[in-house]
């Protein structure tokens, strides 16, 4: 139910009293047992006094809702519907030129200066830059533009000249079609017209004025007709952010058609414009225009009509509003590099994620062809909201209201906006200033240097993390209050999603050029797939590192303390120690400065220094873990329970010295009595994963898998040379969305195994797929830190984002993650030797080409999994296993 207008309060407020109940009010009040009921005069003569102050307080309690009520200023909108649909909502709308009204709506452009000047709590019903694809012009330049970049998606839109600037390009046209004797009829429309004001038709294309500014276009001589007229769609489309980009499309609008039975153009009825128009502005005057209330009849009907009748006579109406769907995203995705420039220059400082200013409701004009192909003539920033017959009313307002309420506009957004802005400002003027640094070491500058930019790292995370959180609310909140609307980006269908994702980050290339790398990365940023827990387990990185920076360094390798009492670890056999077959090859074949080859060297140093392997962790006996529990202090729980038994309890601390291994922290206890444990189907599906993940080889493009061993043997040999050039080349020549792709190379086909395996089409929601993901984005860590500590320490940090988790990691899940690690370590190393071979080939001839080992270029990149191939997918030129280009 919508909520009660102003004159609705006024006439449900209770009507003051009469003078004599007040009286008669005011002696039962004051009485007293003293008194025995009896009121004296003076009393009696404060009764007009009460009377006053009653309605004193009853008048404040009017003011104070109406108060407390959301205002709006539509002083700049003509509509009729506007104001009507406003007060419906509850708000009270402003009788003067308010800028500090809650809603803004205006029917024209509105200044960026104002956009400025608006508070966080407001709304305005247009954004800056939106032109782009609302001028006639603008829209043929940017669709051209994107057209020559990706013409197997922007080819829905007819074929445009914008004069004068391509008038010889158009003449060579005429001139091409005289030539093979064919004719075509084009439309010419002013370049910032609207309403079908200055629009002609001409079949000479030489007759067109050449120095006016206008646009010309192929005319669509093949319409689809309904009951022998030509019509167009009138499809509104709600995009309520742009930072980052959220649009709703109606799924009710206009169909418009024309007054006059449609013939293909000719020279004898190129000027019946009402044949040819569809515009409501144009058709109107004519004697044919015909109102009904009924929404299958008339000049101008419902889409509802539509579909019902497209149904009837056995058209794909889903497939049809998936086209249109299609291509209305595809329009926006052109405007959205300058919305969001434009809109960032206004809000500056505001960050991605926050509730957005600005909304609009924009009108797509949507011509159909005789196969039903939908086309894009022009977009309308104001469409008209006139309401001259009842369909215009049905359609509009119900369109106005679900948008309104989808904006969520409350009166508390104002004191949290004032509490808001108070506390930023105290943050500037109270918060700590930077002190020039003058006796501080270099080391010391260095150290201070990195604890900034994990500071920085963090706060970013941080950031990022509020913005999903109040992506998740937002989003709750439009699931329920979506009305008439319907989400169309971002979207739940995955592959349509990710083909939208890459369209945007094409368009920020071609738009911005690097202009604004800011807004790409927090594009890409926003639209990536990383989850509330991955963001979480990021900060704590961080928050460890930082720790660890800022910690006292302890000298390596300190004298034991014969006074400190430590727990004696039982030496595990001959067979605890022996390695997995793969991880003993691996760390056979390891660089010197890796941590395998390190982890040997270690080995045989003195015993208080050495580190257990992984696989003794794995097959730690219960008698040592009941030996190591007793090492730790016991709760009051524990003591009362072990104070029954009939042995006594020793309690012994842990040695200081002693180094605690991360790996003994994360690794589950998979004792029957003491853990949980998985069902045999998953342990049996995750036995098989580890086996298909030690026989999955990277395949080096125009290498046999024996050739590429030998390349990868020949970098572990000679690490010393190689190593300064990996790093080179993975942390400082690579950019971190080409650091993505080498890792998406083992991360798309882990996905792909996991799905043959366990038998799933969607693997998002499997706990091991998660355990993958979080390994994943560690290694791109600090901009691919992670994956480089993998080579150069003695430590595997990758498995510190498991030492703080709640989940249980069995020994299983661990082998695997070591696997996917591995994997990736040779991923880069072949990319790298494959990047160094192609810059040291030489081309035939000076042009920009690239040649391949082999002398062929590979056509697929297949990963060997002992059966088969799992994976098969092309490889482009230059570009091996979807690698960056060296």
């Amino acid at each position: 139910m919508p909520a009660a207008t102003t004159s609705d309060i006024i006439r449900s407020t209770p009507v003051p009293q009469t003078t004599a109940s007040l009286h008669s009010m005011a002696s039962i009040q004051t009485a007293s047992p003293l008194h025995h009921g009896v009121v004296d005069a003076s009393q009696a003569g404060h009764a007009h006094f009460d009377d006053s102050v009653l309605q004193k307080s009853q008048l404040s309690k009017k003011s104070h809702k109406r108060k407390s009520r959301a205002t709006a200023n539509l002083y700049a909108t003509r509509y009729e519907v506007v104001h009507a649909v406003v007060e419906q909502a509850g708000m009270q709308v402003s009788k003067e030129d308010d800028p500090k009204c809650y809603l803004i709506w205006s029917d024209s452009f509105v200044q960026n200066e104002r956009i400025a000047e608006l508070k966080s709590y407001q709304r305005l019903n247009h954004f800056p830059g939106m032109g782009e694809i609302c001028r006639k012009d603008c829209l043929a330049r940017n669709i051209s533009k994107m057209n020559r970049k990706r013409p197997e998606e922007y080819n829905f839109t007819p074929r445009t000249w914008i004069f004068p600037a391509e008038y010889s390009t158009f003449q060579t046209y005429t001139k091409e079609l005289r030539k093979r004797k064919k004719q075509k009829t084009f439309i010419v429309k002013p370049a910032n017209g609207a309403m079908g004001n200055g629009i002609s038709l001409y079949r000479n294309g030489e007759k067109i004025p050449q120095n006016e500014h206008i646009i010309v276009q192929e005319y669509m001589d093949k319409p689809f007709l309904l009951d022998g007229y030509k019509f167009d769609l009138r499809v509104y489309v709600l995009v309520t952010s742009c930072d980052p980009l959220r649009v709703f499309l109606y799924q009710d609008g206009l169909v418009r058609m024309g007054t006059e039975k449609y013939h293909a153009p000719t020279d004898g009825n190129i000027d019946e414009l009402c044949m040819h128009l569809t515009n409501y502005s144009v058709n109107k005057r004519n004697e044919n225009f015909q109102k009904d209330e009924d929404v299958s009849k008339g000049s101008k009907r419902s889409i509802r009509y539509l579909n019902n009748f497209l149904s009837k006579n056995g058209y794909d109406v889903p497939n049809l509003w998936f086209n249109i769907q299609n291509l209305i995203m595809k329009t926006l995705i052109v405007a959205e590099p300058h919305v969001l420039h434009a809109y960032r220059m206004c809000r500056a400082g505001s960050h991605a994620g926050n509730e957005s200013v600005c909304f609009e409701v924009l009108g797509f004009d949507i011509f159909l062809d005789k196969k039903l192909k939908p086309w894009v003539f022009e977009v309308n920033r104001s469409p008209s909201f006139g309401t001259d017959e009842k369909i215009d009313y049905d359609i509009k307002s119900g369109l106005l209201g679900d948008a309104i309420k989808l904006m969520n506009i409350r009166v508390s957004d104002k004191r949290k906006s004032i509490s808001a802005e108070r506390a930023e400002a105290e943050r500037r003027l109270l918060g700590p200033t930077k002190r020039p640094e003058h006796h501080s070491s270099k080391e010391d500058r260095g150290d201070r240097h990195r604890k900034i930019a994990i500071d920085k790292r963090k706060e970013e995370l941080k950031q990022y993390l509020n913005m999903i959180r109040l992506d998740r609310k937002r989003e709750e909140y439009e699931n329920r209050h979506m009305g008439g609307f319907r989400r169309i980006f971002p979207t739940e269908n995955k592959s349509q999603q990710a083909q939208w994702t890459q369209l945007l980050d094409d368009a920020f290339q071609l738009f911005l050029s690097g202009r604004a790398p800011a807004l790409q990365k927090d594009m890409t940023r926003a639209y990536s797939q990383y989850k509330e827990a991955e963001i979480l387990d990021m900060i704590e990185q961080c928050e460890e590192d930082s720790v660890s920076l800022m910690a006292p360094l302890v000298p390596r390798g300190p004298k034991r303390l014969s006074s400190m009492p430590t727990a004696d670890v039982p030496q595990p056999s001959g067979e605890d120690t022996e390695d997995t077959g793969d991880e003993a090859m691996w760390e056979k074949n390891s660089p010197p400065t890796s941590p395998s080859f390190r982890r040997r060297q270690l080995s045989n140093g003195p015993p208080q220094r050495s580190r257990p392997t992984s696989s003794f962790a794995h097959r730690l006996s219960s008698e040592t873990r009941e030996h190591r529990s007793t090492s730790r202090p016991l709760s009051s729980n524990q003591l009362g329970k072990q104070s029954t038994g009939s042995q006594p309890v020793v309690q012994r601390t842990r040695s200081l010295t002693r180094p605690l291994s991360a790996t003994k922290r994360i690794i589950a206890n998979h004792n029957k009595e003491t853990t949980n444990v998985k069902s045999e189907r998953e342990e049996q599906l995750t036995k098989r994963t580890l086996t298909a993940l030690t026989d999955m080889r990277i395949k080096f493009p125009g290498k046999t898998d024996e050739e590429a061993d030998t390349v990868l043997d020949a970098i572990e040999s000679n690490w010393k040379y190689h190593k300064p050039r990996i790093a080179s080349y993975w942390l400082v020549k690579l950019d971190s969305i080409k650091r993505r792709k080498v890792i998406d190379i083992v991360r798309m086909n882990i996905r792909a195994l996991l799905q043959r395996v366990w038998h799933l089409n969607d693997v998002d929601n499997l706990a091991l797929y998660r355990i993958f993901c979080r390994v994943f984005n560690r290694l791109l860590w600090s901009h691919g830190q992670g994956l480089w500590n993998c080579f150069s320490t003695s430590q595997c940090s990758w498995e510190t984002i498991f030492s703080k988790s709640t989940d249980v990691i069995s020994p299983l899940e661990m082998s695997c993650c070591r696997r996917i690690v591995q994997l990736c370590r040779q991923c880069l190393l072949i990319v790298y030797q494959f990047a160094a071979e192609t810059k040291n080939a030489v081309a035939p001839e000076p042009v920009k080409t690239r040649t391949y080992p082999g002398n062929e270029a590979p056509k697929y990149t297949t990963w060997n999994n002992g059966n088969g191939a799992i994976a098969q997918r092309p490889v482009r030129p230059g570009h091996p296993l979807q690698a960056p280009q060296p």
